[in-house]
């Protein structure tokens, strides 16, 4: 039931009640009026006790005082003298006589007759009749004025409602005005301190919403280590460069930093971004007052910067600028070369993909140039191809002449004196004997197929070191690529020369990416035990970033395994990597395997680790690269 017939019928039983109770009142008084009436007629026909004559007459004289509705005298000897006025039955227009229900009747024995008589009602009635009658129009009016005066209120609630409604459906367009509060007073009043609320709430709830997406859409198209835009940035750049119908013309330039990760998994993580961060400054030092520029951070290590309505000729003089600021860097940081620059122009209507491939080929020419060297090629002049030639060039004279030099980090032996080994790493010169990027040598040679010939280069090397400095004692590790450990052909020729020098081929451990061991465990289960044969060690590296299984161990059996660096990283907050690394141990120590965890940067993942019973640690924390010389010298 709504609250509108609910207040009718509560108004209307209740004005009901008080006409109850006033009338109740009232009849009691006319009852009591009755009596005395009654007992006054009594008293005064006791006066005509004797009476003898007629009733007309007797009437006559009675009806001075009182008011009949009926009157009847008999006399018993004289029909005569009878007299009858009036009638017993009341009216039917006697409203008030049913409605209060009294009859003021009385018989009395006279002398030779008797008297029955009904006095009229309506001297008794009347004053309480109307009494109720006026209590009634009052109630009335009350009850008509309360009605229209609730239906006013009703009205004005329902328009305060339809506004709260309105104003709640409006939210989620998210107008958010302000709340009307003069339109909810009283008992209103909370809602609309309710509603103002929480439009406040939610207007500072969407802020924030849009402050996080704001910030992670920065996120998402800026680079937080560098501040330059991201590589999803660089590519809308590109379509946005390529879709544009006015006549833009301007040259882009490519950097592609040397080492980042050598320095990430000999330094740290840290050292990596800060070496990043490095050349990202360099690069804005040296546009600063070139022309209007977008820089871009597009794979981890590389970046490209757009110059506006720049020429080749024009550009220049950024690569100058950019090359003595990466000068300045390396000197500084004991670096030998930090990163090199291809720059190609840019004209309306030139296919982004092929820009963006000339620019990488002119890149690859500047690596072999030398440190932080750098270098333009024009575009449709068949100089792309220059880029792959340079390097092939570059491996084959480099393989010739030995432009070679390894560095050093041991391996800090756990829960135990016994040293394990050192870890050589391999550095590269060009023919001037500037420094090559190494990762890009290895990718190189490959893509020219001459991994093969590199990795002999280095293991020569390095058996010759170790032969002609007897005072390099211990075991040494010596990277080599999968797919030329996978060769029979290399094997043959590796078992041949560690043959013959046995005493340094015990002290080699050949490390191999677990990758490309996982690919082929026939002829990995092979080259394990051919250099076996000779007295040399395996080492599997980069362990568990590939397909981990027991049958690996079952059938390769490796000497050590060099956990991936991430495993390290926080190890003493993951759990998954403290199962991961333990079980690893577990399985390790039953088959004789050594296990060393790689990328060690701070004291508490040392800790962790050694916890865990590895066997070896190595890492930024442990021990810095340092040149195979600077050993030398100091055993």
């Amino acid at each position: 039931m709504g609250i509108s017939k609910s207040f009718q019928l509560t108004l209307l039983l209740t004005f009901g009640m008080m006409f109850f109770l006033i009338y109740h009142t009232e009849n009691k008084e006319v009852q009591h009026q009755g009596q005395i009436a009654r007992a006054n007629f009594k008293a005064a026909i006791a006066d005509y006790k004797g009476w003898d004559r007629s009733g007309e007459e007797l009437y006559q004289q009675l009806s001075e005082q009182y008011t009949f509705q009926f009157f009847q005298y008999v006399h018993e000897l004289d029909t005569e003298k009878n007299f009858t006025r009036g009638t017993l039955k009341r009216p039917d227009d006697d409203f008030a006589g049913k409605l209060f229900n009294i009859e003021l009747g009385h018989i009395e024995k006279l002398n030779s007759g008797r008297l029955q008589v009904r006095l009229s009602t309506s001297s008794v009635i009347s004053p309480s009749f109307a009494d109720l009658e006026q209590a009634a129009t009052l109630m009335v009016l009350s009850y008509i004025i309360l009605m229209l005066s609730f239906a006013l209120l009703i009205r004005l609630h329902m328009s305060r409602i339809k506004y709260a409604a309105e104003y709640i459906n409006s939210i989620p367009n998210l107008s958010f005005q302000a709340v009307e509060l003069s339109r909810f007073s009283g008992v209103l009043r909370p809602i609309g301190l309710a509603l103002d609320n929480c439009r406040s709430q939610l207007k500072s709830s969407l802020s924030k919403v849009h402050a996080e997406n704001e910030k992670l859409t920065k996120a998402a198209y800026q680079d937080p280590t560098t501040g330059f835009s991201t590589r999803r940035s660089f590519n809308r750049f590109l379509d946005k460069l390529q879709q544009s119908k006015d006549k833009r013309v301007g040259v882009l330039a490519i950097t592609k930093s040397v080492d980042l990760a050598n320095i990430n998994e000999i330094q740290g993580r840290a050292a990596g971004d800060d070496y990043l961060a490095k050349i990202a400054t360099c690069m804005k030092r040296a546009a600063s007052n070139v022309s209007q520029n977008e820089a871009f951070r597009i794979s981890s290590g590389d970046f490209a910067i757009y110059f506006e309505s720049l020429t080749l000729k024009e550009g220049q003089k950024y690569l100058d600028n950019l090359q003595h600021q990466l000068n300045e860097y390396g000197q500084s940081a004991n670096i030998d070369s930090v990163a090199h620059t291809g720059m190609v122009p840019y004209e309306q209507g030139t296919d982004s993909t092929k820009l963006v491939a000339l620019a990488d080929a002119a890149v690859s020419i500047a690596q072999t140039l030398g440190a932080n060297r750098h270098h333009q090629l024009e575009q449709f002049t068949g100089e792309e191809q220059q880029g792959a030639d340079h390097w092939k060039n570059t491996i084959e004279t480099l393989i010739d002449s030995r432009n070679i030099e390894f560095y050093q980090q041991p391996i800090q032996p756990c829960n135990t004196d016994k040293a394990i080994y050192r870890e050589l790493m391999s550095r590269f010169h060009n023919q001037d004997g500037e420094h090559l990027p190494t990762s890009t040598v290895i990718a190189m040679a490959e893509r020219h197929s001459s991994s093969v010939e590199l990795d002999k280069m280095i293991i020569m090397h390095a058996l010759k070191m170790l032969g002609d400095n007897p005072n390099l004692t211990g075991m040494y590790g010596i990277n080599i690529s999968a797919s030329t450990a996978l060769q029979d052909q290399f094997i043959f020729w590796l078992k041949d020369s560690l043959s013959r020098q046995k005493d340094v081929a015990s002290r080699l451990i050949f490390e191999i990416n677990e990758s490309g061991m996982q690919s082929n465990l026939t002829a990995s289960h092979k080259f394990v035990n051919e250099v076996h044969k000779v007295g040399a060690k395996v080492a599997i590296e980069r362990f568990g970033l590939g397909f981990t299984s027991f049958k690996f161990f079952r059938e390769v059996r490796p000497d050590f395994i060099k956990l991936d660096s991430s495993y390290s990283n926080d190890i003493e907050q993951d759990n998954n990597n403290k199962f991961f690394v333990r079980m690893i141990v577990d399985i390790a120590k039953r088959l004789d395997i050594r296990v060393i965890a790689t990328g060690v940067e701070r004291q508490d993942e040392k800790l962790m680790l050694e916890k865990l019973l590895v066997d070896g640690l190595q890492g930024f924390y442990i021990s810095q690269p340092e040149k195979m010389k600077q050993l030398a010298k100091t055993l």
